[in-house]
């Protein structure tokens, strides 16, 4: 067999698995969305979708693994083509842990329900679908980046990561301060602060994805630095 006809099947496989990846990436982007969803409207049977479709995205990361290994034994790559592969299980492995985060939500609204906790109790859901959004927008754009190996866009994601953490931090404040004004809202509140986090946390995962990739086009390891050292790394 030629070394072209190697190199075009090895490309064809590598697509397939990138493939693979940005269809785990949707479904894990849709469950966050859902997840959100249900809380907003207090709905267990939109939950339990959520948590249904977790298992879904458990067996894409370990086929897209299995595929990765498969493809480290037989082709043995080697420079770009390496740290693509790299990055492709830090990414699945990233999306898998955005799909918990997303199951967590979903676990904390059946616990409300179950606990006869009203929609109607004043609770800063409007502050937790914002910050979702926010979330999910950098989760999208991560992925996007992914999608075209784009290094600005995998930037612009480093440099907008302060923004959820701001809402994370706003969000608390006001649930302490319905805490301290409503004992009513105690134990929701608290469930909530763990949800707060949990969407921060899809972020933060949106942000690991941004370094893979920057990774994978450089070879520079910009991560535990700030966007401004990052972007100066690469010049």
């Amino acid at each position: 067999m030629s070394d072209k006809h190697l190199s075009t099947q090895f490309d064809a496989e590598l697509s397939g698995i990138s493939t693979r990846v940005l269809e785990m990436g949707g479904l894990v982007e849709a469950q966050v969305a859902q997840a959100v969803e249900a809380l907003v409207q207090f709905s267990s049977e939109q939950a339990q979708t959520v948590l249904r479709t977790e298992e879904q995205v458990n067996a894409m990361e370990v086929e897209i693994d299995h595929a990765l290994h498969s493809i480290i034994a037989r082709r043995q790559p080697t420079a770009r083509d390496l740290r693509l592969l790299i990055a492709i299980s830090k990414t699945i492995a990233n999306l898998e842990r955005v799909g918990d985060e997303a199951s967590r939500v979903a676990r904390t609204v059946q616990r409300l329900v179950n606990a006869g906790v009203s929609s109607r109790l004043r609770l800063p859901m409007s502050d937790l679908s914002f910050e979702a959004e926010l979330a999910v927008a950098q989760l999208r754009k991560a992925l996007d980046a992914f999608a075209r190996l784009d290094v600005e866009k995998a930037l612009e994601v480093l440099k907008q990561d302060d923004a959820i953490d701001k809402e994370f931090d706003g969000l608390l404040r006001k649930l302490i301060t319905y805490m301290m004004e409503d004992p009513r809202t105690i134990s929701s509140s608290i469930d909530l602060v763990f949800v707060a986090k949990a969407i921060e946390r899809v972020g933060d995962h949106a942000k690991n994805l941004a370094e893979a990739i920057i990774y994978v086009v450089k070879g520079t390891d910009v991560r535990h630095n700030t966007p401004e050292a990052a972007a100066n790394m690469l010049r």
